[in-house]
């Protein structure tokens, strides 16, 4: 095992993500424009975890922080010690458990963290503006492994709009070795918004409602859609709304989530391209840049009359993806805490 360098700081920016999009269950990923930022430094005799923002009173802050255990991992894959001194300070914007992949940002977060600060170790330079080469590609296999699926991870990783599959997906649907990713273009008008509901609701919650078979005509039906999903993002945003049709997680799972599809129903049923976040329960709207304000206004319109409070957000779509810099010197601060969940780093 090489051991790592003393002294070595890494500050990381991960975008949060939406996924499946709709027919795209498991397979489709979509950068947003919500960041948040990680400082590794090795440094002292002890782990040291500093947690602010999102989700800041609900995270452990030892070696069960996610990020530190797949900063862990990381270091196990390229065959170096853990550190037992290190600083990980966290600056949280992406809200937890709402479908927009905050479990995901802390994988690649952890990952990306882990290559970098063993390159450093090993004796790579960073370029002119501090940024630090990783494999992308690398992140991403492992990544999609610690997360269960590479949907969210892969937009946090590439950025933009992703498709992910197993070159080996057992008949369990567990992703195995064999993890690829495509990068897919998304036109320039298409612009996601998301409304944010104050509710949570856990991943394998949402997934535990799911049945373990599904009808072949709403199999087929699916995915003609998500195969139509690729052209309405890409070139056509005319056929979003038909684009985003789903048979296959989102009714099925309605029980979990009412107020999301309450939401859901309503957008649609005025012509809005609306589907569950991820596995929810936040909603996301694709929608054309034009239409923006009028999707924002409709949706706060849609969400009082209920008992559930809701945020609106309008982020862009990164193109990039998990940037890694090095830190030298004594470290500044992490990014104005007043950037509020749009902040970008």
């Amino acid at each position: 095992m090489s051991v790592l360098a003393a002294g070595t700081a890494v500050r990381v920016a991960v975008p949060a993500s939406s996924a499946n999009l709709g027919p795209g269950f498991d397979a489709f990923g979509l950068a947003l424009g919500v960041w948040d930022e990680y400082e590794v430094s090795l440094t002292g005799d002890d782990l040291v975890i500093e947690v602010t923002g999102e989700g800041a009173d609900q995270v452990p802050r030892d070696a069960r922080h996610l990020v530190y255990r797949c900063l862990v991992r990381g270091w196990q894959e390229t065959g170096h010690t853990v550190p037992s001194g290190l600083l990980l300070r966290c600056l949280n914007r992406v809200p937890h458990s709402r479908g927009m992949g905050s479990s995901a940002t802390a994988a690649v977060a952890g990952v990306a963290a882990a290559f970098a600060v063993a390159a450093l170790s090993e004796g790579t330079l960073p370029a002119a503006d501090g940024s630090i080469p990783v494999d992308r590609d690398r992140i991403n296999e492992l990544a999609a492994h610690l997360e269960g699926h590479p949907d969210n991870s892969s937009a946090s990783v590439y950025g933009g709009m992703t498709l992910s599959w197993s070159e080996e997906a057992g008949l369990a649907g567990g992703v195995l070795p064999g993890v690829r990713t495509l990068s897919l273009p998304v036109h320039p008008r298409v612009v996601p918004v998301v409304c944010v509901p104050q509710i949570e609701l856990s991943t394998a919650a949402a997934r535990a409602a799911l049945p373990d078979q599904v009808d072949l005509a709403d199999a087929a039906a699916t995915a003609g859609r998500a195969a139509l999903l690729v052209e309405a993002i890409s070139r056509r945003p005319e056929w979003l709304w038909s684009a985003t049709r789903d048979w296959l997680h989102q009714e099925q799972r309605r029980v979990a989530y009412p107020a999301s599809m309450a939401m859901v129903d309503a957008l649609r049923a005025d012509g809005y391209a609306a589907v569950i976040s991820g596995a929810g329960p936040s909603v996301l709207v694709l929608t054309v840049r034009e239409n923006v304000d009028a999707v924002i206004a409709h949706a706060r319109r849609v969400a009082q009359p209920g008992p559930v409070r809701w945020s609106v957000l309008a982020p862009d779509v990164p193109t990039q993806g998990v940037r890694v810099t090095a830190v030298s010197g004594r470290s500044a601060e992490l990014s104005s805490s007043s950037a509020g969940v749009l902040g970008a780093p």
